[in-house]
């Protein structure tokens, strides 16, 4: 069944097809809400506020086309909201296993994990958003902009000094392989 004939059942109050809709999306929606708040469970309340967000809201849904976006909106403000109300929690994160291409190391590549990982811990929220959402969920900025309500420049700008403050914090010592940011390049 394709996603419009989803959302118009899931509009008028059948769970299976929301279900349907939202299954594909939820581990990569889980992932970016981890990265953006950097605590696992708090991420899965995010990710479940936004669903529940999502499932009151549907049937008001304006432009259907546009649902994978609108959910992403809505997990993202979910994120920020958790991070507003918890400012000083105490955060611990764990990265799960990434896929690198040609990287045969494992210790290499448990390095440049713990890299990436204290590069995404010197970002703000909305800054790791405009990161997460454009590397991890592929994303175009355009679209990063339009989830998170903010001017395509905004988003341009904030992914700009994103990568510059990962590249800048994050030093590798003599003999680690270095981190490998999204576009191939090694801090």
């Amino acid at each position: 069944m394709d996603q419009q004939a989803l959302i118009e059942r899931a509009q008028r109050g059948d769970h299976d097809a929301f279900a349907a809709l939202i299954d594909p999306a939820l581990a990569r929606l889980d992932a970016a809400a981890r990265l953006i708040i950097r605590d696992r469970e708090l991420a899965r309340d995010a990710v479940q506020e936004a669903l529940i967000r999502a499932w009151r809201d549907v049937r008001v849904l304006r432009d259907p086309e546009r649902f994978d976006a609108w959910l992403y909106r809505l997990t993202v403000h979910a994120c920020l909201d958790q991070v507003r109300r918890r400012r000083r929690r105490v955060i611990e994160v764990t990265l799960e296993t990434v896929q690198m291409r040609g990287a045969s190391d494992l210790s290499g590549e448990i390095a440049s994990r713990e890299l990436v990982d204290q590069a995404l811990a010197m970002l703000q929220p909305g800054h790791r958003a405009v990161v997460a959402l454009h590397f991890l969920l592929g994303l175009p900025l355009r679209e990063v902009a339009e989830v998170l309500g903010i001017p395509l420049g905004t988003a341009k700008s904030r992914l700009h000094y994103s990568l510059l403050t990962m590249r800048a914090g994050v030093r590798p010592s003599a003999d680690s392989p270095g981190a490998i940011f999204p576009g191939g390049q090694v801090a």
